[in-house]
């Protein structure tokens, strides 16, 4: 017969721990995801470089021994004090490997918050405007899930019966105990061991490049009040002539030495070189090192205009509020008439009023009337055809001034996709002639799904622009000193890690006279500048080309 027991209080409780235990999971499962996610933080590397290093963050031992002893509210200040760093940690990380992949370099708090407008205009222009909502919203909401995963894990150390936790705080203990040892008696390269403790060193380290960013604003201030060049006039050896700078979006030292692309930019090249000897014009070709590296090209504008070396937006936002004389404002007050030719610049452009033009042509001046081609508002062929519409056809009147121009081309930016090609100029019209070339090809997110295919896709931009170019200068050279040179190496998926930040600049003109006196910057002839060409820093043409030409 079964024998009935009253259901007593310590039942219901029990039964209400068994249910809470469940609610709440495991502790040991908790704990192992707490573990997990703390370990994949703290080993994360902070560029691709380093994905291949094996790391064990000595951080955990002594983060699961102080949560199995610590209670109550210090158990609760601890969760906090370990969720909040190591999310910061994550976030930082990320911002890393993002920064590094596009510009070479670790993510600055201080100095990069200040771009993220930029960052979205490229992210959103190489994979179009849904994806890249798409994937910065995946990534915040990932971000934010994997903290409170994190926060709610810890929570397990709490839940360990008595025994569990001795165990846990003798394992942990002892692992912190190896560990130490370890660092105590290892060799200098503590990699060997493969133990590192790094999470606090890489947090101060992050404090430290904002303190370095401070002073350094400080230091260019001094620099601010050193100006090699005099107020002028200047350039009388170039009198009467048009000068026109064109700065050449991502066209790197890599297009024309790396064997992936050297043939056929150097191919290019030599054709260049044949056309424009045929209608009287010559080249010299040297290196240039940019202060930046796959993006962010107004610091490189800034660079080469100022004479000041502009690595980073607080330097270039300083810059354009001080009473440093441009290269523009040289020439205006030499009597030329200054002008910039920006077809990238889709918005206001308060900076403008530092560099001293006389006009600015943007996007939205430049009478273009076809379609864009993804990011690129138009093709570089109307750029040119454009500038010589509104700024040169009236030069042979009497009392015009000559011309100096501050030029952008763009359709070697990224996502290099779709291509525009070549067209007879006079059938270049409003642009509309291009339409069936902005509707050609693979969007961006087909492209950039294949790194080869984004290889070849910025190898074809680049060779289009060349091949502008040369056609550009044989046809309107006369009279002109054309200063040609790119912003920045592209990013590292096309140039591979480590490249050099060196840009080709090629000046072309059809006076010997004005090349002779490029003589003592040895510079190569013609188009190709050799790897033992000479290479001047960006900062340094301003000087260079004032004591050249005065």
């Amino acid at each position: 017969m079964n024998e009935y027991r009253p259901f007593r209080q310590s039942d219901a409780l029990r039964i209400g721990h068994i249910a809470q235990r469940k609610a709440n999971g495991s502790p040991f499962l908790r704990i192992t995801i707490a573990l997990a996610i703390m370990v994949a933080i703290l080993a994360l590397p902070s560029n691709f470089s380093e994905f291949s290093e094996l790391r064990f963050p000595l951080e955990i031992a002594g983060i699961a021994l102080l949560a199995s002893v610590v209670t109550g509210i210090g158990f609760s200040l601890l969760r906090w004090a370990v969720t909040l760093p190591l999310a910061a940690m994550l976030f930082l990380k990320l911002a890393d490997i993002g920064t590094g992949a596009a510009f070479q370099r670790p993510f600055n708090p201080y100095l990069d918050l200040r771009i993220l407008t930029d960052g979205w205009n490229l992210l959103s222009g190489a994979i179009g405007v849904t994806e890249a909502v798409g994937v910065i919203c995946a990534g915040l909401l990932a971000w934010l899930v994997i903290a409170a995963i994190l926060y709610w894990s810890l929570g397990g150390f709490r839940r360990l019966s008595g025994g569990a936790r001795r165990k846990s705080v003798l394992v942990s203990g002892a692992v912190l105990s190896v560990g130490l040892v370890g660092l105590l008696v290892q060799n200098p390269d503590r990699r060997n061991l493969g133990v590192e403790a790094h999470a606090a060193s890489y947090l101060i380290n992050r404090v430290t490049m904002v303190e370095e960013s401070i002073a350094d604003l400080a230091r260019f201030e001094d620099e601010l009040k050193q100006d090699p060049v005099s107020a002028g006039p200047h350039f009388s050896a170039l009198a009467g002539t048009d000068v026109v700078l064109v700065f050449v979006e991502s066209y790197g030292r890599s297009a024309i030495e790396d064997p992936r692309y050297a043939a056929r930019i150097g191919s290019r090249l030599t054709l260049v070189e044949k056309e424009i000897e045929a209608a009287g014009l010559q080249a010299r070709s040297g290196w240039l090192t940019s202060p930046t590296v796959g993006g962010i090209s107004w610091l490189a504008h800034g660079t080469l205009l100022s004479g000041l070396w502009v690595n980073n937006q607080g330097r270039y936002d300083r810059m354009v509020t001080s009473e440093r004389t441009t290269l523009n404002n040289l020439f205006g007050t030499s009597g030329w008439r200054t002008t910039a030719v920006m077809p990238a610049i889709t918005l206001d452009w308060p900076e403008a009023g530092y560099f001293g033009y006389d006009s600015i042509h943007a996007a939205a001046g430049l009478g273009y009337r076809g379609k864009p081609f993804n990011w690129v508002t138009m093709p570089d062929q109307f750029t040119l055809e454009a500038f010589e519409r509104l700024e040169r056809q009236a030069r042979d009147k009497p009392g015009h001034k000559p011309v100096m121009a501050e030029m952008a081309l763009i359709s070697s930016h990224a996502p290099w996709t779709p291509i525009p090609s070549l067209v007879p100029w006079d059938k270049v019209g409003d642009g509309a002639v291009f339409n069936a070339q902005a509707e050609s090809g693979d969007p961006p997110s087909v492209v950039w799904a294949d790194p080869n295919r984004v290889r070849a896709q910025y190898l074809t931009s680049i060779d289009y622009t060349l091949e502008t170019l040369g056609s550009y200068m044989a046809r309107y050279g006369r009279n002109t000193l054309f200063i040609l040179l790119g912003d920045h190496q592209p990013a590292s998926i096309v140039t591979g890690e480590g490249a050099s930040r060196d840009v080709p600049m090629h000046i072309v003109t059809g006076n010997p006279d004005l090349l002779k006196r490029l003589d003592g910057w040895n510079w190569q002839k013609g188009m190709i500048p050799q790897p033992s060409t000479p290479v001047y820093r960006m900062d340094e043409f301003r000087r260079k080309l004032v004591e050249s030409f005065d």
